[in-house]
Parts: C-alpha cells; structure tokens; sequence
C-alpha cells in the first residue's frame, strides 16, 4: 500500500509539473523551406520549427502550430487564432506599428535571384522593364515595390514562393527578391534551379528589412514576451540557434547585432 501510495504521489507530482507549462500556439507558413515545410509524410519541419521546439523546451511550453498564409499571419495573431508568429519574420519599424516582438532570433540577407548570365544586377536600373516575383506580405515586397517599382520594374506578388520559382522557371518571371537561405535551399539546391544564381550582394535597407527575425506577438502580451526573451537567450548562449543555423544555412552568418 505505501509504495501504492508513492508511485499515485510521482504520479500527482509530474501531472503537476506538467501542469505548470504555458501552452503556446504558433501561427506559420508551412511553404518556405528551409524554415518551415511540410516532408512527404505531412510534418512539418525546417529551421524554424527547430528553433521552436528548441525555445518551447527551454521556457517550459507546450507548443502547437497552426497554419497561415504569410500576408494572413498578423490578422490571424491579433485575431487570437494563434499567440505567437514562428515564421521567418522579420522585425521592422512598419510591422511593430501593429504587433510586438520578442527579442531578435537570428538575421539572414535578403537577395535576387536570377538566370545566369541575363547581366542583371539588385538595381532599380539594371531591373527596368522586368517582372520581379516576391511573397506576398514580405519585406521583400516592400523593398522592391518601394525601391524599384517606382522606376519601372514589374513586381508581381504570391502567396507562396515556391509558384514565383515555378515562374521563373516557366519564363514568366526575370528573378526573385527572397531571404538568401530560402532561395539557396528552395531553389538554387534543386534541378529546377539549374542555371539561376544570386545576383550580385544583398540589398540594404534596416528601415525596410528590419533589425532580425523575432517572433511576432500581439503587444499587450508582455508576461508571453518576458518568457520568450529569456527562453530565446538561453538558446543564443547555448550554441543552438548557431548549430541549427550550420544544419539549415551553411555558409550563412545569422548572428544580430547586440
């Protein structure tokens, strides 16, 4: 009877335990890899999800996803579909007017892709009079509606990116403004990328492109964010956010500025 008594009190005490974790919904897009896709079994997987489980161990949290179009992502946060977007977003002046963020994550440039040898270059000048794809929502679209289109480049937005490489590989499309790592291993890693490449450096604006990649939470939720930040800086010191950018983004400097 006591050791009865003993296994229904570990059993009461790790209910408890249990318990005491915080459940925390992430909203995503599942169609940008390497940071969040779906394999052939129909999980999801990539960088970000990763991160996720990796940041939801460390603060304690039991995490669940749900999906989204990227340009739905913000509605659906501050309609409480979801508390927290974990979908490559990056950190920028506009998108905080309307949502908080936790601390930055990690940072990846922002780059064209394009046919080799078709002398284009990141200019508005070089890029006049033709037709850039880039995901709708974005601060791709942004930077490119904003620095180019004004000067007579066609910028043609989607809702996924992987029906702007389709295009690019159809003819329909000259390049793609993307996130370095997606274009790398969306596109230029696979067959279909063959013959297409990153066009000279990435483009610069911290106003447009932002500061990092955070998560993106609604701006009352400052005990949610509290508890992000410190989960987020125990996997920046303990080398995780570095070895599972060396997993998804070899090559790819994805520290933030402190």
């Amino acid at each position: 009877m006591k050791k009865m008594n003993a296994l229904f009190l570990a059993l009461g005490m790790l209910t408890s335990v249990s318990a005491l974790a915080d459940n925390l919904r992430y909203g995503l897009e599942s169609q940008y890899p390497p940071f969040e896709s779906r394999n052939a079994q129909g999980e999801l997987e990539g960088f970000d999800i990763e991160l996720g489980k990796a940041i939801c161990q460390a603060g304690n949290f039991n995490c669940s996803w749900v999906e989204s179009s990227f340009d739905a992502l913000i509605p659906a946060l501050q309609a409480k579909k979801f508390d927290a977007i974990n979908s490559a977003m990056n950190i920028t002046e506009a998108r905080a007017k309307s949502i908080g963020f936790t601390r930055p994550i990690y940072r990846i440039p922002t780059m064209l892709v394009g046919k080799e040898g078709q002398n284009l270059a990141p200019t508005a000048e070089a890029l006049k009079g033709k037709n850039i794809g880039v995901l709708q929502g974005s601060i791709q679209e942004t930077y490119a509606k904003q620095h180019w289109e004004p000067q007579g480049v066609t910028v043609t937005a989607y809702q996924d990116q992987n029906q702007v490489y389709n295009d690019m590989v159809a003819g329909r499309l000259d390049g793609t403004l993307v996130m370095s790592a997606a274009g790398q291993s969306g596109f230029l890693d696979k067959p279909q990328g063959k013959g297409f490449a990153f066009i000279g450096k990435p483009v610069e604006d911290d106003k447009i492109l932002g500061s990092g990649i955070g998560f993106g939470l609604r701006k009352d939720d400052a005990k949610l964010k509290q508890a992000l930040d410190a989960a987020i800086e125990k996997v920046q010191a303990d080398g995780t956010v570095s070895k599972l950018a060396k997993k998804f983004f070899p090559g790819i400097d994805v520290s933030v500025a402190k």
